[in-house]
Order: structure tokens, then C-alpha cells, then sequence
């Protein structure tokens, strides 16, 4: 079954039938809101808004353990992060989608494995492919074969957040071989291969990053979110016909 972290735009749409909301008791505390089992056209999933129903958890203060564990624990084998970036160069401008197969992560102070020698032994997990292969690839091959435009391959620079970028980070980021920039990636992606989850990400580009394109000078909030609803029905339908096609 596929588990589904996002915004909570998801729930407005009519075809989706919310069957019950679920608490989870994790070893790392509270999740960021009740775990919503849902479907649509009799294909059930896993939905979680990861910063809450309300939006009021910043990037920086999620419970991603308690996330993933719980996700786990109601038999998530697979897990979709809708996750909203700035576009740091021109393979990823606002209004694109990216599906990327690397990342780096610039986070810090965040619970970031379940290996931590109280909970679990220190374990070294291999984190070459951060993205699992076979889950991501099903995702490409269904947005081939649906017209769905998107960029198959980019680096997701994970940052602390909640304050935005300089451009100086940006520059850095890019040197560095980012192509987009978000605040959530890490450590989900980490935690989930932890767990044994497949863990692949769909990446809406909603602005330009801290000096460039239009947000050269400042970063326009207004434009931030305009673009982020503009985006959202476009990435939730195509996420909800994947479900069908892919669910069970």
C-alpha cells in the first residue's frame, strides 16, 4: 500500500473517500497529525499532512521518526513525498516538476535515524541511492505514459529552513551540484531506507531560489504561494490517477 505525505489539499477532492483516521503510538512520540486511511475508485492509501492539518509544524520541528515509523507500522511498503522546492537553475523553473535522484543535506539538530545505539544498535545503512529505484522509476513511467511533464533527474538540497535562503547559499548549492532546494527531504528520505520503505519524492518547483530569476532582489511569499496552489491540482491529480493505477 502506498503512504502519501503532503499539504492537506488532497482531502478536497471528491473522488477521495476518507475511511478512517488512525492514531499511532510511536517509541518517538507524536506523529504530525492522525495517519488518514483513505481511497479512491477502491484503492486504499495512507495519507499524513507532514506539518500538520493546520500547516503549523515548521520544516525544522517535524517528528519525521514518529512519520515513518507509523507509516510502516500500518504496512506502508511504499512511501510518495509531495514536497514543494525553489528551482535553482533552469532544468527546474517555477511551474515544473521534478522527480530527483540525489540529494544533499545541509540540515542539522534534527532526530535523524532510528540507529541511534538507545532504540536500535548503530547501524550504517548504504545511502548511495537515496531514492529507491524500482518505486521512482514506476513513478516515471507512469508520467511517460499520462503526458505528465516532469524532470526525471535533479539533486535536492535539504535545508534547515523555516527562514529562506541567501544567495550566496544558493550559489553555494549550486556549486555544489543542487538543482532544487527544499526544507524537508532529509532526513525522510533517510529514515525511510532506514525502515526498509521505498521512498521516492515528486517536487512541484513553485518559485526561483534566493538570487535568481525573479527572486534576484527578495522572495516573494505572494508568489510562493499562488504558484504552490497553481501546482498542487495539477501534482495531486496526477498523484491520485498513480494510485489507481498502482495501488491496491
Amino acid at each position: 500500500m502506498i503512504g502519501l505525505i503532503g499539504g492537506t489539499g488532497l482531502l478536497n477532492i471528491p473522488d477521495v473517500e476518507v475511511l478512517k483516521k488512525l492514531k499511532i503510538k510511536t517509541p518517538y512520540g507524536s506523529a504530525s497529525d492522525e495517519f488518514l486511511l483513505a481511497q479512491i475508485e477502491k484503492k486504499e492509501f495512507i495519507f499524513l499532512p507532514r506539518h500538520g492539518a493546520s500547516h503549523t509544524i515548521p520544516p525544522h520541528l517535524i517528528n519525521y521518526r514518529a512519520n515513518l515509523w507509523g507509516l510502516k507500522k500500518l504496512g506502508i511498503t511504499n512511501v510518495l513525498s509531495i514536497a514543494t522546492v525553489g528551482g535553482i537553475n533552469d532544468a527546474a523553473k517555477p511551474g515544473s516538476v521534478v522527480i530527483p535522484d540525489q540529494i544533499l543535506d545541509y540540515t542539522y539538530g534534527r532526530e535523524h535515524t532510528i540507529f541511534d545505539g538507545v532504540s536500535h544498535p548503530v547501524e550504517h545503512i548504504d545511502f548511495t541511492q537515496p531514492y529507491n529505484k524500482t518505486f521512482r522509476d514506476s513513478l516515471i513511467t507512469y508520467a511517460r505514459s499520462s503526458g505528465f511533464q516532469c524532470h526525471v533527474h535533479g539533486t535536492y538540497a535539504a535545508v534547515q529552513g523555516p527562514r529562506l535562503e541567501t544567495a550566496a547559499e544558493i550559489n553555494r548549492y549550486e556549486t555544489d551540484g543542487a538543482t532544487v532546494v527544499g526544507m524537508t527531504g532529509m532526513p525522510e528520505a533517510s529514515l525511510a531506507k532506514e525502515l526498509g520503505l521505498a521512498y521516492a519524492s515528486l517536487c512541484p518547483v513553485v518559485n526561483y531560489a534566493a538570487g535568481r530569476g525573479d527572486s534576484k532582489n527578495e522572495l516573494s511569499h505572494d508568489t510562493i504561494t499562488a504558484n504552490s496552489k497553481m501546482l498542487m491540482d495539477k501534482i495531486l491529480l496526477f498523484v491520485l490517477n498513480f494510485i489507481k493505477e498502482n495501488g491496491n
